[in-house]
């Protein structure tokens, strides 16, 4: 029995090193052949529609109901130590930093990056890669490198767009339906806010998550068993292995970015 469970594990440790090395040969393969994005500029335009536009709905939506939702959240824990007025503060802040890239991820993954990885899967189901190939076309080159390229502009786009939702929702719960003060709102949020350490730092973050993202999505489509279950897992990968890497990469960044600041 133990013979057993040793060679298992052996095999389990295999197959992961092999899968993680394809996915780095994959990874480089993509990232070589992106900058044909720029030539073909329309391939990339299509698929940030696909990607990006089509995603604005529940981006714009979660992202108001985050930023009310703070903002009662918040203001009931302010009003203690006297400092409801900061409560603009809170919130950009929250969603600046945190929120507003970790949570366009996970939504971008959900709904955008599942979808990649089913079409790319269908493709493969369908032999339409392989056709390529018999053509000479490079798969990669013309499916794969736009939708990935879609998926690094469009989610730190979405991430803006989500944070300004949420600070739209933190206004009308906290000004409009509380009663704090409307300039003492957007002055402490302006006095708080820093371009730098703040906004570019939660821009890097979306990028990171939109290549960690991107690469996942059509990775997993690029290699899916080309049967309805084996498109149906890889989907369902996806989602799941977006939505961990998303975490840990927060992590990691958050601990690079902003450790030691005040």
């Amino acid at each position: 029995m133990l013979l057993i469970g040793l060679e298992a594990l052996g095999a389990s440790i295999t197959r992961t090193l092999d899968r993680l090395g394809l996915a780095a040969r994959f990874s480089w393969g993509v990232v070589s052949v992106a900058g044909i994005c720029l030539v073909r500029f329309s391939l990339l335009v299509r698929e940030m529609y696909f990607s990006g536009v089509k995603s604005l709905a529940i981006i714009s939506v979660s992202g108001l109901f985050v930023g009310m939702v703070l903002a009662v959240q918040g203001y009931e824990v302010l009003q203690r130590f006297g400092s409801a007025e900061s409560l603009g503060s809170l919130v950009a802040l929250s969603l600046v930093r945190e929120l507003g890239p970790v949570v366009s991820a996970l939504l971008f993954a959900g709904r955008a990056s599942s979808a990649v990885t089913a079409e790319i899967g269908l493709m493969r189901a369908t032999e339409q890669l392989a056709a390529m190939d018999m053509m000479a076309v490079n798969p990669l080159a013309r499916i794969v490198a736009p939708r990935f390229m879609a998926a690094v502009v469009s989610l730190p786009l979405l991430a803006v767009i989500f944070s300004s939702a949420g600070v739209l929702g933190a206004y009308l719960v906290g000004v409009q339906l509380i009663g704090i003060d409307d300039g003492a709102f957007w002055s402490q949020m302006q006095a708080s806010v820093d371009f730098r350490v703040d906004v570019l730092n939660g821009l890097i973050k979306s990028v990171v998550f939109g290549v960690a993202v991107g690469l996942i999505s059509v990775f997993e489509g690029y290699h899916a068993a080309p049967t309805a279950e084996g498109v149906s897992s890889a989907t369902t990968r996806t989602v799941v292995t977006s939505s961990l890497s998303v975490l840990v990469l927060d992590f990691v960044l958050t601990v690079s970015m902003f450790r030691g600041l005040s």
